[in-house]
């Protein structure tokens, strides 16, 4: 699993960085920045952050090979 943002979409509201602090950042007026895009041991809150971002600018790409057939 590996997060990924549109940011086209991102307005910066910073949800994400309230449901996931580890792994995004939002500058006072900026963008998110992710701090890490493999989530690990972070991933339900990479789920939450993925959910609630309200410009739905996140998403959780699953890289795995059983998921490439």
């Amino acid at each position: 699993m590996r997060l990924v943002v549109d940011l086209d979409l991102c307005q910066g509201h910073a949800v994400c960085q309230d449901e996931a602090p580890a792994l995004f950042q939002v500058p006072k007026t900026g963008q998110v920045e992710i701090l890490r895009a493999d989530p690990g041991t972070d991933l339900e809150a990479a789920r939450l952050a993925v959910r609630y971002c309200p410009t739905q600018a996140l998403s959780l790409v699953d890289d795995s090979p059983e998921e490439r057939r």
